[in-house]
């Protein structure tokens, strides 16, 4: 097998690259953690433009998925520019309603796959929150088999990101869709929504040692770069480590849920998804979100009290690292699910 990524897939990574580094992500985060979402509408439906939303929509829908590869590239990058809103639940949200079927995935599913819809959502099994339901413009939540079209956003909660604010959704609303296949997508809903934070997380963990190598090169002391330092060489490479352990976990975890799809008998968005699925989606989340995080102890550290300033754009890959380790699915909970597998 050859277990690397193609001419295509690694262009695509790189264009997204070019695309977010050109419009000035902290920027964007400023404006969306304050409320204007505008600037953070624009560059989602740029990546929408470039087919990011796109990667987890059937053909039938108007989208080119499912591509489970090329959307952990894409999460990736969006993670290294901590691009705000709610990316992976908008693309747990494309394998849910694909299963679903339905006027719903009619009316919803297109809209992803353009970017003009922004959607959220909630999981039995995964917490009441669903990330920046204020911004977006549908939350789904699934209750049994039942999916329901919440009715608003609801009252939001403390979070540790001030981009990446906590809405407990309003309950009622009436049911869009319901019956045994809504248990099954939401399975793989969760699965995909696990799979993508941790590309989010890998990516948030390559910014921050990313910016910590730079700066540890130009802060001195001694009279010599502080980088210099055996101590600190040594955290640098442990930190470098754990992420590059991720990485191929992570796009395992992407072959698994490809074969899923590619499987006979196994329509787009329909699979539940086998036990050794499940485990290769845990076992990705929970290195990468460790990963991220550990990148992160090692970023404020080295950073000194620099770190800790409002003014610093690092500060917002510092406030993302947590949340996204523990958000679908905490280390814990995804260490359980590998044994299960």
């Amino acid at each position: 097998m050859r277990f690397l990524l193609t001419d295509e897939q690694r262009e695509f990574g790189r264009s997204l690259d070019a695309l977010l580094t050109a419009a000035d992500t902290p920027a964007v985060l400023r404006a969306w953690a304050a409320g204007d979402h505008g600037p953070g509408r624009a560059l989602w439906g740029r990546l929408a433009d470039a087919g990011v939303f796109a990667l987890v929509v059937p053909e039938a829908y108007g989208g080119v998925g499912p591509l489970p590869v090329e959307a952990a590239v894409a999460c990736v990058e969006l993670g290294r520019h901590a691009v705000p809103g709610p990316v992976a639940e908008t693309l747990a949200a494309g394998v849910l309603l694909a299963g679903a079927g339905g006027p719903v995935a009619e009316e919803w599913l297109p809209a992803i796959a353009s970017g003009a819809a922004v959607v959220s959502l909630t999981l039995e099994g995964y917490g009441p929150y669903a990330p920046d339901a204020d911004a977006a413009d549908a939350v789904f939540t699934v209750t049994g088999d039942e999916l329901r079209l919440a009715p608003g956003p609801g009252e939001p909660s403390a979070s540790a990101d001030p981009a990446r604010r906590l809405f407990r959704p309003e309950p009622g609303g009436a049911p869009v869709a319901k019956g045994p296949a809504i248990r099954a997508a939401a399975r793989a809903a969760g699965d995909t929504a696990a799979f993508a934070t941790a590309a989010l997380a890998l990516g948030c963990g390559e910014e921050l040692l990313r910016a910590t190598v730079a700066y540890v090169k130009q802060r001195t002391q001694f009279g010599v770069p502080v980088g210099s330092f055996q101590a600190v060489k040594h955290r640098l490479a442990d930190t470098l480590i754990g992420l590059e352990f991720a990485r191929p976990l992570l796009y395992g975890a992407a072959v698994e849920l490809a074969s899923e799809v590619s499987r006979p008998g196994a329509g787009a968005g329909s699979a539940e998804g086998s036990p050794g699925s499940r485990a290769a989606v845990a076992a990705a989340k929970v290195t990468a979100g460790e990963a991220g995080y550990a990148a992160a102890r090692t970023a404020l550290q080295l950073h000194g009290a620099i770190g800790y300033t409002e003014e610093l754009d690092l500060a917002w890959w510092l406030r993302r690292a947590r949340p996204l380790r523990d958000a679908w699915g905490t280390p814990s909970v995804c260490r359980a699910r590998v044994l299960a597998g």
